[in-house]
C-alpha cells in the first residue's frame, strides 16, 4: 500500500512534460497510476452505485405500491439522513480502529441487511429501523473513504481519484436508473401481476441486494497498510483539533453545510418539482434522472483535468458560481425544455467541485485528522438534508417552488463568495505580499 505523500514542489522531467502538453495522455497516466487498493476501491464503487441507481428509482414505488404515503417516504429519508448526521463523529473513530477495508465491508453488508428485511418484512416500524441501519452503513462509508483515497494516492494522481471515483459511481447509478426501470415489468410478466404491483418492485430490489453483495467481493480484496502507515486517532480527536485550528477547521467544513442547507431545499424534491410544474409523467422523469446521473458523472470525470490546469480552489470558485445562473433558470422558467437543460448544466457544474475540494481539505489538515474531518463534512452535509426538505415541504404546500429556489440560490452564492475569499483571493493577497516583500528587500 502506498503511504501518504505531502505537496512538494518537484522538477518535472521530460516525460512530465510531454504529457501535461496532452491533456488525454495526462488523464491516462494519472489513471494508469492508481494503486492496485484505488482499483478495488473504484470496483466496489461501481457496483455500489449500480445498488444505489435501482434503488433510488424504485424503493420509493416499492413503498407506496403497499399504501403507505409521501409523508412515510420523508420520515425514511429524515430517519436515514438523522443517523448519518448523529454518528459521523463517532464513525470516523470507530473507523480508524477497525480499518478502512473492514469499514466498507461492514458498511456494504450492513446496507445488504437493511435492504433484505424490507423486502422480507415490510412495515414501517422495520422500514424505519432499516432506514436508520443504511444511516449507519452511509455514515461508515463516507467517513472510511476520504482517508482510504488518501492515503492510497500520491500527489500526482490524487485529484483524478477523488473525481473519478464519484464520477463512476454517478454512471453507475445511471446505468442502475435505466436498468431498475426494466425491472418491475420483467417481475410482473413473471409473476403475472402488474408492473406497480408491491411483487414485481419486490423482485426488482433483490437486484440492489446482489449489486451490494458484488460490491462487498473488491472491498474483500483491499490490503491494510502496515502499522507504521496508519493514523492514529483519538476520542478527542475533533475537540483538540478544533482547539489548536479553530479558524481552519471552520473555513474547510462551513461552506459545505451552508451549501448543504440549500441543497435540501430543493434536490430532495427534484421528481416532484418535475411533475407538479411541468405536469411530466415518472417515466419521462425517470429518464431525465438517469441523464442526469451520466451528465454528472462524465463531469466528475473531467474535473480534476481542469483542476490541475487551472488550479482546485479555482475550479471550485468557478464551477460553482457558473452553476448559480442555471439554478435561477431551472426554479423559474415555465419551459420544460429550458428547465431540463438547465437542470443537466446545473448538476453538472454544482457537483465537479465536490471531489475537488474535498482533495484540497485533506490537503490541509494532518494525516490523523483526515477521518475527523471526513466525518464533520459527513454531519455538515447531512444536516442540510435532515432539516432542510421539512422547511421546504411548508413552503411549498404554502407557495410553491419559488421561495425553496430562491432561498437556495442565496445561500449557494453565499457558500461560492466564502470559498473564493477564503481560499483563492487570500491565497493571491499572500502571494502579492510576498513579492512586494521580496521587492522591499531588494
Amino acid at each position: 500500500m502506498k503511504k501518504t505523500f505531502e505537496s512538494q514542489d518537484v522538477e518535472p522531467d521530460e516525460a512530465d512534460l510531454n504529457i501535461s502538453r496532452n491533456p488525454f495522455k495526462t488523464y491516462l497516466a494519472r489513471l494508469k497510476a492508481f494503486s492496485p487498493n484505488a482499483r478495488y476501491f473504484l470496483w466496489s464503487t461501481f457496483f455500489f452505485g449500480l445498488a444505489g441507481g435501482v434503488n433510488q428509482l424504485l424503493f420509493n414505488f416499492y413503498v407506496l405500491s403497499q399504501g403507505y404515503t409521501e409523508a412515510t417516504l420523508g420520515n425514511l429519508v429524515t430517519a436515514r439522513s438523522l443517523t448519518t448526521l448523529l454518528t459521523a463523529l463517532p464513525m470516523g473513530y470507530l473507523v480508524n480502529k477497525i480499518a478502512r477495508k473492514n469499514a466498507f465491508i461492514l458498511s456494504h453488508l450492513a446496507f445488504v441487511i437493511a435492504m433484505t428485511m424490507m423486502i422480507l418484512l415490510p412495515s414501517v416500524p422495520m422500514f424505519l429501523a432499516m432506514s436508520v441501519v443504511q444511516g449507519l452503513s452511509q455514515a461508515l462509508s463516507v467517513v472510511a473513504s476520504g482517508p482510504f483515497l488518501m492515503e492510497n494516492s500520491q500527489e500526482t494522481e490524487r485529484t483524478y481519484l477523488f473525481s473519478f471515483s464519484s464520477g463512476i459511481r454517478m454512471t453507475a447509478t445511471s446505468i442502475g436508473e435505466w436498468f431498475g426501470g426494466y425491472l418491475p415489468g420483467f417481475f410482473a410478466g413473471m409473476l403475472l401481476v402488474s408492473a406497480m404491483n408491491t411483487k414485481a418492485y419486490s423482485g426488482a430490489l433483490w437486484f440492489v441486494v446482489l449489486f451490494a453483495l458484488l460490491s462487498v467481493i473488491p472491498a474483500l480484496l483491499m490490503k491494510e497498510p502496515s502499522k507504521d502507515q496508519q493514523a492514529t486517532y483519538s476520542v478527542f480527536a475533533p475537540f483538540s483539533y478544533f482547539k489548536r485550528a479553530p479558524g481552519k477547521l471552520t473555513k474547510l467544513i462551513l461552506p459545505n453545510l451552508i451549501t448543504s442547507i440549500g441543497a435540501g431545499m430543493v434536490m430532495p424534491f427534484m421528481n416532484v418539482f418535475f411533475r407538479n410544474v411541468h405536469q411530466q409523467s415518472d417515466a419521462s422523469i425517470g429518464v431525465i434522472f438517469a441523464w442526469g446521473s451520466l451528465a454528472m458523472g462524465f463531469g466528475l470525470i473531467i474535473a480534476p483535468m481542469l483542476a490541475e490546469r487551472f488550479g482546485k480552489i479555482q475550479v471550485v470558485v468557478l464551477t460553482q458560481a457558473l452553476s448559480i445562473p442555471f439554478l435561477a433558470l431551472l426554479g423559474f422558467t415555465p419551459f420544460f425544455e429550458l428547465a431540463v437543460i438547465a437542470y443537466y448544466i446545473r448538476l453538472t457544474l454544482m457537483n465537479m467541485s465536490g471531489p475537488i475540494f474535498s482533495t484540497f481539505a485533506m490537503e490541509q489538515v494532518e494525516p490523523e485528522a483526515r477521518a475527523m474531518l471526513a466525518s464533520l463534512n459527513s454531519m455538515a452535509f447531512n444536516f442540510g438534508w435532515a432539516f432542510s426538505p421539512t422547511i421546504s415541504g411548508i413552503l411549498q404546500e404554502k407557495h410553491g417552488f419559488r421561495p425553496p429556489f430562491t432561498i437556495t440560490l442565496v445561500l449557494y452564492t453565499i457558500s461560492t463568495l466564502m470559498y473564493f475569499l477564503w481560499f483563492w483571493y487570500k491565497k493571491n493577497q499572500k502571494v502579492a505580499e510576498e513579492i512586494v516583500s521580496d521587492i522591499s528587500k531588494s
